[in-house]
């Protein structure tokens, strides 16, 4: 709990601190007096100033967000000596160059951290895949258990090296979402038997996209057939031990746990027992096992942890190539939230995908005890969510004011005050809304109600 906390109040404190800096920079380029750099909002902590005068720097109690604020005439008077310094005075490029400052400083940012990933170098789970679920697309495609997975094109003529699984889900993430048909060229797990499977993504349906969504595509991880019976359980009873590996069901060759698992689930409770053959040591053994219906799922279940551990691969580029690498992740990143969102617009998304702050805190405590480059990875996805999110044409977010500017210069004059007013409270009432939604999607989560 603690990790998890420090975890997330680090994250929101970098990314908040980093998007601030970007308007406060640009705006002392463009001659801009700034009065304020707040860190949080409500009661104040910490301030320090330099001098009378000068950009007054402060720690409030409510670290959920921050602000700049600048010499406005708009916010309150103008000293006559200080009225070139006001940010109305310069001129309409300059002060949608200091809008724009704070959410490239984000996608900046991102650049930076994914890059650092790449140098640093991860240990990644090898893009070997299980058997597809019956019926799925990628079954249809013809995917087998055991394949593995080295390149994909989305044209048939420019192939993308797939370094681990996490390369490959990323790249079905992509291609369910606008969606695509791409190829995929696999091998079998020693890198022979080489050949081609187009995969269709119009076929997929499920609005929802998590791992329940990546699994009814049908590409599902590799896990051996190598067994831990749970205490008590059903196989357990049957004499089924740690390190037993399910050879067959039946007549039926097992080739790995998701095959076995779509044998239980297909073979249900009313149907008796099933003859597992298993191989122990030197010795294949027969036993009979009478699956049990889980209450909560409703389906047949055995009661097995099914799956050694799985082969992983180490992933590291040069330092020009990870910068590249970095460059394309964040754009793509970006490009994926803003499908996700304009999806959710029009129902083509669910709006479950939508996530707020405690799942934001839960992930960052989730990273952040998995290591420092899983950490950064985390800090970069979040730095490209909120980099975009604050350029939607919402009146109270920085894409807002990129609004009034446009009207501004197709029209010759600013966005009359009357106006001004009435579109900051109808942007903070959706804003309210947004995040009265992901909180709810993340209750329901946490409760396992999703």
């Amino acid at each position: 709990m603690i990790t998890t906390v420090l975890a997330f109040m680090l994250a929101l404190g970098v990314l908040i601190v980093i998007h601030e800096f970007g308007h406060y920079r640009v705006a002392r380029a463009c001659g801009v007096k700034v009065l304020e750099f707040s860190l949080g909002f409500g009661q104040v902590l910490w301030r320090w100033q330099r001098e009378p005068g000068s950009t007054e720097f402060m720690v409030r109690a409510l670290p959920l967000g921050g602000y700049v604020r600048m010499l406005d005439e708009r916010e309150g008077p103008v000293p006559e000596a200080d009225r070139s310094l006001a940010l109305g005075a310069k001129p309409l490029w300059c002060r949608t160059a200091i809008v724009l400052a704070g959410p490239m400083a984000n996608l900046l940012l991102a650049v930076l951290l994914f890059g650092a990933v790449h140098w640093i170098g991860t240990e990644q789970q090898k893009a070997l895949l299980g058997a597809p679920l019956p019926g799925s697309v990628a079954e249809r495609a013809g995917l087998r258990s055991g394949d593995w997975v080295r390149e994909v094109s989305v044209d048939g003529f420019q192939w993308e090296p797939v370094m681990s699984m996490i390369d490959l889900n990323w790249r079905v993430t992509q291609a369910i979402l606008r969606p695509n048909v791409f190829q995929l060229r696999v091998t079998d797990a020693s890198g022979r038997a080489e050949r081609t499977v187009l995969i269709d993504a119009h076929e997929f349906e499920d609005q929802e996209l998590d791992s329940a969504a990546m699994r009814k595509l049908g590409v599902s991880v590799w896990r051996d057939a190598v067994a831990a019976a749970v205490p008590d359980g059903p196989a357990a009873r049957a004499g089924l031990q740690v390190g037993d590996r399910i050879l067959r069901v039946g007549e039926v060759p097992v080739v790995d746990a998701a095959q076995l698992e779509s044998l239980i689930r297909a073979h249900g409770v009313d149907a008796g027992p099933m003859v597992w053959h298993v191989q122990r040591g030197l010795q294949t053994l027969t036993l009979s096992i009478t699956p049990v219906l889980d209450p909560r799922s409703k389906v047949a279940r055995v009661s097995v942890y099914l799956g050694t551990a799985p082969e992983m691969v180490w992933v590291r580029y040069g330092p020009l190539e990870s910068l590249q690498q970095a460059v394309q992740n964040t754009w793509d990143q970006s490009a994926l939230t803003l499908t996700m969102l304009g999806r959710m617009v029009v129902g083509e998304a669910s709006i479950k995908n939508l996530s707020g702050t405690l799942s934001i805190a839960d992930y960052a405590g989730q990273s952040a005890r998995m290591g420092l480059t899983a950490y950064l990875g985390f800090l970069a996805v979040l730095s490209v969510g909120l980099g975009v999110f604050n350029l939607l044409p919402l009146p109270i977010l920085d894409g807002g004011h990129l609004m009034y500017y446009l009207f501004e210069a197709l029209t010759g004059r600013p966005v009359p005050e009357l106006w001004l007013g009435r579109l900051q409270r109808v942007g903070l009432i959706i804003l309210f809304l947004l995040m009265s939604l992901a909180l709810f999607n993340d209750v329901t989560r946490l409760l396992g109600l999703h």
